[in-house]
């Protein structure tokens, strides 16, 4: 796995003893919970058409990754709205 240098400094700082890690409170681990638990929170349900082309093609790679197609469909779109899909045109 490659590190940034700021990853590394820690990394070092936390090898050599420079840095510890300190035990997280009750509160803190309640607040990670409830982020992580948002995070993967699916709550909006939406209906779409396609080609059935499209939808051929999605099934086929769903399958292929060993996936249900809905979470196919669901991480394209996630995936694009945080940037890491962009078109081809630009």
């Amino acid at each position: 796995m490659k590190y940034d240098p700021e990853e590394k400094e820690i990394i070092e700082a936390y090898d050599t003893g420079k840095m510890t890690l300190s035990k997280a409170s009750r509160e803190e681990l309640e607040a990670i919970k409830a982020a992580a638990s948002n995070t993967f929170k699916k709550d909006k349900r939406v209906t779409i058409r396609l080609y059935e082309h499209d939808f051929i093609g999605i099934q086929k790679k769903a399958l292929q990754m060993g996936v249900p197609y809905q979470t196919l469909i669901s991480g394209i779109i996630h995936r694009y709205i945080e940037g890491d899909l962009t078109s081809k045109n630009g």
